[in-house]
């Protein structure tokens, strides 16, 4: 039988369907619509490939255009041929042997069993969209490990250097070298555009306790996005003190850096001091920091004990030295949710995004939104 999954966990048919939109990402198409794909697969029973294949290509597809690389990207993560291209058998997702990148089977028997993992929609849609805070245990474990499948993109910032293109502005000296090998004669005249390197990003992860239930989520996010830019990319937790944790995020296991960064942080489930340890990070990693010029991301519900004035001036300070700054509030997209607690309004004014961040789903679409920025 044909296996959908990579992973063998009961859980990963999720994670394999996040793990699928990174890879469309990563070839260039489908990046604004992954809740649409995870919505349309969770109103299905996935159980045969056309199922999956057409709900990504109705959502995914932003074009005719699309379809044959959509084609591709299918075929060789899932490892079947895409629908749209021949005629494959019906497949289910199931916990089988997990593969190798060369797609050779891990030593075992031959008697060995595949058994077979019904996905409804109900699986699909507790998984990606229920609210971190009410899950249970095996849940909040499933979710944690359906974070290994995601690969966010850094965002990008402009140099002034260039590189050779096909397109742009002419390049004088290599157009007049070229000239210069014909002879003198008219050659074909050589262009060139600005190249573009990662631009830094910094989270600031509140782990007092009013975030305790989502903080590891936060943390397994930021955990990841290290790991796609570990050059880049800087982690801070804050309560009543702040805490650098990006040498323990150095380790590729996200249990252990985690682990590791539990041992180094000595605030957690403590108070909130959102305007003091503002500026004491600006005041350190701020002005001649890794914050300037950085895409800086607060994850915090805004609650705020002391004073909200503080919080707004040192997040305006903050705003001028950064080149955005995102906050994720695990409460943004609840129904209820009105930004009414003291530190978000006083913080509001220097925001330039203010998302979501309460499921796997919202969590999943951060690194999207930090990526375009």
């Amino acid at each position: 039988m044909t296996s959908l999954l990579h992973d063998p966990t009961p859980d990963a048919p999720v994670a394999e369907l996040i793990g699928f939109v990174q890879a469309l990402r990563a070839a260039g198409i489908g990046a604004w619509a992954s809740e649409d794909f995870l919505a349309a697969t969770a109103l299905l029973e996935l159980g045969s490939a056309e199922d999956v294949y057409w709900a990504g290509r109705a959502t995914l597809c932003g074009s005719p255009d699309d379809v044959p690389l959509y084609d591709e990207v299918f075929g060789s993560w899932f490892r079947v041929p895409a629908p749209g291209v021949g005629h494959p058998p019906p497949f289910e997702l199931t916990q089988n042997r997990p593969r190798s990148r060369t797609g050779v089977e891990n030593e075992g028997g031959p008697g060995d069993d595949t058994e077979v993992v019904p996905i409804a929609a109900s699986v699909a849609e507790r998984l990606a969209h229920r609210d971190i805070a009410d899950l249970d245990a095996a849940e909040a474990q499933a979710v944690a490990s359906a974070f290994a499948a995601l690969r966010p993109r850094p965002p990008m910032r402009t140099t002034r250097r260039h590189r050779p293109s096909r397109r742009g502005d002419i390049d004088m000296g290599r157009s007049a070298r070229e000239q210069l090998r014909h002879g003198g004669e008219p050659a074909l005249l050589r262009y060139h555009e600005r190249a573009s390197k990662p631009r830094r990003v910094v989270w600031l992860i509140d782990v007092s306790g009013s975030m305790k239930v989502y903080a590891d989520s936060y943390l397994r996010l930021a955990h990841r996005g290290f790991a796609g830019a570990p050059r880049t990319t800087e982690v801070f937790t804050f309560g009543t003190r702040l805490t650098r944790v990006t040498p323990a995020f150095a380790h590729p296991d996200a249990e252990t850096a985690l682990r590791t960064a539990g041992e180094i942080v000595p605030d957690w489930s403590g108070g909130t001091r959102l305007g003091e340890m503002m500026r004491a990070f600006c005041d350190r990693w701020g002005q001649r920091g890794p914050a300037r010029g950085a895409v800086v991301v607060v994850c915090s519900d805004g609650w705020e004990r002391g004073d909200p004035a503080l919080l707004g001036e040192q997040m305006a300070r903050l705003r001028r030295i950064a080149h955005r700054l995102v906050w994720v509030n695990p409460h943004r997209e609840k129904p209820d949710y009105a930004p009414v607690q003291s530190g978000i309004v006083s913080a509001l004014p220097a925001i330039d995004e203010l998302i979501g961040g309460h499921s796997f789903a919202t969590l999943a679409r951060v690194h999207d939104v930090v990526a375009e920025q």
